[in-house]
């Protein structure tokens, strides 16, 4: 169980989801510290600015009723009362208007009628001195209870002050509308993160499934599917390459795989011809089903076959060595190891009565490459040419030069080559039916030679054939500083 969770918690959706997940919640934490400060004092300043608005206005309308004559007085006493108590209701504020002593003349509060109260002379100091106005919270000397205090002044027209006004306002009031404003905060901040979280799970989801669904797919690349692919998205993205890219890897795998498969077998096929010969001829000497007197025929039989399977190593040798050897990149005159290569080929060109038509440039044709890989290859070329040319007549070896490419061409008169078998020519293994019924040397390991060279410079080899005319053409990259004309 312990490590089922742990695997759990290691993937990478895990991972994704709690980062996006801790993100948030960080985030959400730091704007509630932000508007829990900025709420309070919000609420505090709001709440502080009304009852000063209303305690001013309670203080102009009490001028009247400081300044008015005896007769009056009970009457401005009374409009007073109602309008003081207006504006306690309009605004959860009582009023207490005291006169320049502090002592309490009227109040909105009915917990203080009939009661003497004398406001402290700290608080009457502050509204009646030179700061003009006092803000906090304090009992008033008659609440059991700090409240929160607003206090002004009262003037008249001439700028006498006659008293003072104090807003009181309970805290716990104050408070519980603070509160409010936090209990709507943390609600909507729990649907944000609901939503938040639902949305990093989705979009988690959808981000790690084509990686779990490519973690399937190795594995069953890995257990020998090799069918297997990755599903490609329209989307341009990351995992839309990854995904591309995985098909492309396996495309390239599997190709590889069928071509070691074919090679195993071709390889199997191409030994076991000539050990079934030698052990069965083997066989037959030792236990005298051959006669003595053939037993020497049969020895060379013996003798060219062993021979044969000798040339065969050696040329998967020769593949393994150029597909595993680093490529050198010098200047060379391609000229020169056309000459050479015509030259090995004497013998061969000899025997089977073949005329040569070389045009070969005597100026330098140098190009960029490994001078001893592609020697071989004009070599093949030619051997190759020679092998299937009718008897007496004419093999053709030309260069030319064409801006920033050398080509080079290798034509016989022969049989026609079926436009379907000219592509695979250059696998490994690949025999014409010519090739099988009079050439008793060859293996169909030459052309692929020639194949994977170029391939190692890419460079590109074309092949026509065309009325019993068959031409072998490739590339070569001009050198820097070579002749760019045509030759």
């Amino acid at each position: 169980m312990g490590e089922r969770i742990k695997r759990i918690t290691g993937s990478l959706y895990w991972r994704q989801f709690m980062l996006t997940a801790g993100m948030v919640v960080l985030t959400m934490a730091l704007l509630g510290v932000s508007f829990y400060a900025l709420s309070y004092n919000y609420t505090v300043s709001e709440k502080r600015q009304e009852m000063q608005d209303r305690a001013v206005l309670v203080a102009q309308l009490s001028v009247d009723y400081f300044t008015a004559g005896d007769d009056a007085e009970r009457d401005q006493g009374d409009a007073l009362r109602s309008l003081a108590g207006v504006a306690s209701r309009m605004t959860d504020v009582d009023f207490l208007i005291c006169d320049t002593t502090g002592s309490v003349l009227l109040t909105t509060d009915a917990d203080l009628a009939g009661k003497t109260v004398v406001v402290p002379e700290d608080i009457t100091q502050t509204v009646l001195g030179s700061e003009r106005l006092y803000e906090g919270r304090s009992t008033v000397g008659v609440y059991e209870k700090k409240q929160f205090v607003v206090g002004v002044p009262m003037t008249d027209a001439d700028g006498n002050t006659l008293g003072l006004v104090l807003a009181v306002m309970n805290s716990a009031e104050l408070m519980q509308m603070w509160r409010s404003f936090i209990a709507l905060f943390f609600m909507t901040s729990a649907i944000i993160l609901l939503l938040a979280f639902v949305a990093s799970f989705v979009t988690s989801m959808r981000q790690i499934q084509p990686l779990t669904e490519m973690v399937k797919a190795t594995r069953a690349y890995a257990g020998g599917d090799f069918d297997v692919r990755m599903q490609e998205t329209g989307d341009c993205g990351e995992i839309s390459e990854l995904a591309a890219s995985f098909n492309a890897m396996a495309d390239s795998l599997q190709e590889t795989e069928r071509q070691r498969r074919d090679f195993i077998a071709n390889v199997s096929h191409e030994l076991k011809t000539p050990m079934t010969t030698i052990a069965g001829y083997t066989d037959g000497i030792l236990d005298g089903t051959i006669p003595p007197e053939k037993e020497r025929q049969y020895l060379q039989i013996i003798s060219d076959e062993s021979r044969r399977l000798s040339r065969l190593v050696r040329r998967m040798l020769d593949i393994s060595q150029i597909q595993n050897k680093e490529m050198k990149k010098e200047e060379f005159d391609l000229c020169e190891s056309a000459r050479i290569a015509l030259l090995s080929m004497e013998k061969k060109i000899t025997n089977r009565g073949l005329d040569v038509d070389a045009e070969i440039p005597e100026d330098s044709v140098m190009v960029q490459g490994d001078r001893d890989l592609i020697t071989q290859v004009i070599y093949n070329l030619l051997e190759n040419a020679a092998k299937f040319a009718t008897p007496g007549s004419q093999l053709y070896l030309g260069l030319a030069v064409n801006g920033e490419k050398a080509y080079v061409t290798v034509r016989n008169l022969g049989s026609t080559i079926p436009a379907e078998e000219i592509p695979l020519l250059f696998e490994r293994f690949h025999k014409s039916d010519k090739s099988r019924s009079e050439d008793k040397d060859g293996y169909g390991l030459g052309l692929y030679i020639v194949k994977t060279i170029l391939a190692q410079h890419k460079e590109q080899i074309t092949v026509t054939s065309q009325d019993g005319v068959t031409a072998f053409t490739f590339t070569m990259q001009m050198a820097h500083g070579a002749p760019r004309e045509v030759l």
